[in-house]
């Protein structure tokens, strides 16, 4: 039996590579992968070629230790069993059903310390969306929603979609999404967003004050369109803030800061997944985080996100798929006999 990895070999190329099934050393264990889940966005940059070379893959992960140049191993939603252990690791890792933030292969080695086990009543296929709810609750930590304000959220994938479900769930009074899909607006509005408007068709701000009698006190920005930005800070009233948890790769922004923006003391933040906000950290850690995004990946619908499971010999099609019809997809998972 051999193992098999896809690599990002070029510009909309990837490749599955055969190899050895990997020993695990003495202090690790070897995975079977059953899933594993695409991120559209960052693995669409890596995939368009429009990742930047210059940057570590993750600076955070052991599993990624090159950059983000070609050819490239990217991935970090695996789901499988623990099948063999290392002499000093303890014989109750083996059958242990696991999430690795690894890229697509059907096994792997992986130190315990690097594992997160599985909790009861979630399932592999709802366990491979564990980064995405992870990024989702940073994004509420870092956007601090409040009670009685009223929110935007820009774009409506995986991640945006388990924004809009999380939001819906605090004490908002309006929550308006933007997304140019009629498949993900409507899963939108399941989620409990009051209204999903297409970008295409809107007014910006004119839509959003229509509903909402005002500008938004919050908007989140993940689409992955630098453009939609200044959509974002249109939408956006006065003292209100935007978070961007998109990542652009190597597409520019082009700012409109003239105007509104400069009286209206707009607040622009970034926020991503890989650490803690230094204003949560001490109350805030790694685990308490992963177990809130266990909680909710058992509370939340997610199964409904699924649009299609894809062999890994054929990751291919599936790169073809969100490239060149995405309005048939939100969650593309990766299968392994």
């Amino acid at each position: 039996m051999s193992a098999r990895t896809l690599y990002f070999t070029g510009p909309e190329t990837v490749a599955v590579r055969s190899r050895p099934v990997p020993d695990p050393g003495p202090e690790e264990v070897r995975v079977r992968t059953t899933v594993s889940a695409i991120s559209a966005g960052t693995e669409g940059l890596i995939y368009r070629g429009e990742a930047p070379t210059d940057l570590p893959a993750d600076e955070e992960l052991e599993a990624f230790d090159g950059d983000l140049s070609f050819p490239l191993q990217y991935g970090y939603a695996a789901v499988g069993e623990v099948t063999a252990v290392g002499e000093n690791v303890a014989d109750d890792w083996l059958e242990r059903q696991v999430f690795a933030y690894n890229g697509h292969e059907s096994h792997f080695l992986a130190r315990p310390d690097d594992l997160l086990t599985i909790p009861a009543g979630v399932s592999a296929r709802e366990a491979a969306l564990f980064a995405n709810l992870e990024t989702a609750v940073t994004f509420l930590l870092d956007g601090e929603p409040l009670l009685g304000e009223h929110a935007a959220v820009v774009g409506q994938g995986t991640v945006g979609l388990l924004t809009t479900a999380l939001l819906a769930r605090t004490p908002l009074e309006t929550l308006v999404t933007f997304e140019p899909y009629a498949k993900r607006r409507w899963r939108s509005e399941s989620f409990g967003a009051d209204r999903s408007i297409d970008p295409a068709e809107a007014a910006f701000p004119a839509d959003f004050e229509e509903i909402a009698g005002t500008r938004a006190d919050l908007t989140y920005e993940l689409s992955g369109d630098p453009d939609a930005l200044n959509d974002a800070i249109a939408t956006t009233g006065f003292d209100g803030r935007v978070l961007v948890g998109s990542w652009y790769g190597t597409k520019p922004a082009r700012l409109d800061l003239g105007g509104r923006f400069h009286r209206d003391r707009i607040e622009i933040r970034s926020s991503q997944v890989s650490t803690i906000d230094p204003r949560l950290s001490g109350r805030w850690s790694r685990e308490r985080r992963h177990n809130l995004a266990w909680d909710w990946l058992r509370r939340l619908e997610v199964s409904s996100l699924f649009t299609h499971e894809i062999p890994l010999e054929d990751a291919g099609e599936a790169y073809e798929l969100l490239e060149e019809r995405p309005d048939e997809a939100i969650q593309v998972l990766l299968t392994y006999d």
